[in-house]
């Protein structure tokens, strides 16, 4: 069996070197072999020596995707404009078009796959927080696992440029699987709170007081504001820490880590953007939350007021007309629920409409990423004006806070989440964010107490006081 794979990677890689010279220009290789199950966080953990600042984690609310990769076989930026979306979708492309795939061609989120997010807003992207992000960051790992369904898969993935010497990229796989065959690493780290501090609380009530008096005199319908929360710890953060403890408290959360350099950008979304498998589409709108309850009588009694709460629901709508609106120009059909039911997860539940379509299957992932970010529950309404106001009123720096994170792969599936309940790792600091939805009637003390429990996931992962 060894002596067929080997030889099927000399094939493919032979290949893709010819490739590479033939026409001038860097050729991905990309093996993909099945394997006895590892622990995909422990295989983070494991990289962290080596790879530190080159890893990214990926974990669905169903647990049927989760992906780990380590490396940089290739990283991916783009202009910060408005064409961002279709930019990145071209270089991808390029690269997938040319690709040589040896081992197992046909499982997703295996393969050749580009693992990154996008910012909120590319017109103030130029920030010092996210100086290491920029305002996109996508890469292909030099190294990934996937666990598919139960079953493990781990692809490595090889840049072949014009002249390059095969044994020296034989060498590099060849390091690559006794990382992969090595002793994974169980145990995490403790993480100890220091203290924690609100970035200019008042000062952000007076701006939702300023947003609600535009509401009432424009036709700005909503619009969505955020703040900040900065975490100081006696250590160095270690992502695999924080994401060791969001897989134990937020398992019905996506849960991300994306690693530049020295920071990451992590946390635990309940968020789906869209998800494209085949040709079938997946989205979900989320908006409309309140408190979990401490027993399960006032926890029943919050969620049917929540379901009848007039604001809430008006805000909820606005992102379902929105969405439904954005995939029925890329869906033949789609089948969304009349009215919301309640998504409930460890601190908050939220209103929840999922939405399923059908669409064609060379339907672009980052096409649809585009018609969906951001979406009223993120942004506001109108879109355009909501976006630009938050850009002039915000006293924060989004950076890739409820932006697109995701992956996508060469057969042209991905999925896409809103980068929320997150927060940015840098040293023994963290940066958190958490916003809400403002509209004509909101009162400032109310979305105040909002975004406080809005904290409480990332607070709980990196072990600091919550808010009541």
């Amino acid at each position: 069996m060894s002596i067929s794979y080997k030889t099927e990677r000399f094939v493919g890689l032979k290949q893709a070197l010819e490739q590479a010279n033939l026409l001038q220009t860097v050729v991905l290789f990309s093996e993909v072999k099945k394997i006895d199950h590892i622990d995909p966080l422990s295989f983070y953990r494991a990289g962290r020596e080596r790879y530190e600042g080159e890893r990214f984690f990926w974990q669905d609310p169903e647990k049927e995707i989760v992906i780990a990769g380590l490396g940089k076989a290739l990283k991916l930026q783009v202009p910060a404009d408005l064409n961002r979306f279709s930019s990145m979708e071209a270089n991808w492309s390029t690269i997938r078009n040319t690709a040589v795939i040896t081992g197992v061609t046909d499982i997703i989120a295996t393969g050749p796959l580009l693992f990154g997010g996008f910012s909120f807003d590319p017109n103030k992207s130029d920030s010092r927080l996210w100086e290491h992000f920029g305002d996109n960051l996508f890469y292909i790992p030099s190294l990934m696992l996937s666990v598919v369904k139960g079953q493990a898969y781990v692809t490595t993935n090889t840049l072949c440029t014009p002249g390059i010497k095969g044994e020296i990229l034989i060498e590099q796989i060849n390091d690559w699987d006794k990382l992969v065959n090595g002793k994974t690493i169980e145990s995490m780290p403790e993480n100890k709170v220091q203290s924690q501090t609100e970035i200019h609380p008042e000062a952000w009530k007076d701006t939702v007081a300023q947003a609600v008096q535009e509401l009432k005199e424009t036709d700005m319908d909503k619009i969505v504001l955020a703040r900040e929360l900065r975490v100081t710890c006696t250590e160095r953060i270690q992502s695999e820490t924080v994401l060791n403890q969001m897989q134990k408290e937020q398992p019905k959360s996506y849960i991300f880590s994306l690693e530049s350099e020295s920071d990451c950008f992590i946390g635990a979304t309940p968020e789906r953007l869209v998800k494209k498998q085949d040709s079938e589409m997946l989205s979900a709108c989320l908006a409309g939350s309140i408190a979990r309850g401490k027993t399960e009588e006032q926890d029943t009694l919050l969620g049917n007021e929540l379901l009848h709460d007039e604001k809430n629901l008006m805000e909820h709508q606005y992102v379902v007309s929105m969405i439904t609106g954005a995939l029925e120009t890329v869906c033949e059909k789609l089948m969304v629920p009349r009215e919301p039911g309640l998504m409930k997860n460890r601190h908050i539940q939220h209103l929840y409409t999922p939405v399923r379509g059908t669409c064609a299957r060379d339907v672009s992932m980052f096409q649809v990423v585009d018609k969906l970010h951001p979406t009223p529950a993120m942004g506001g309404l109108p879109k355009e004006k909501a976006v630009s106001r938050i850009r002039e009123i915000e006293e924060l720096e989004r950076g890739f806070y409820a932006g697109p994170i995701g992956w996508i792969d060469s057969y042209g599936n991905g999925e896409f989440a809103v980068g929320i309940r997150s927060g940015l790792l840098q040293g023994n600091e963290a940066s958190l964010f958490a916003g809400c939805g403002v509209v004509a009637d909101s009162i400032p003390e109310s979305e105040y107490r909002e975004t406080s429990i809005k904290f409480n996931p990332m607070l709980s992962a990196l072990g600091g006081t919550l808010n009541e």
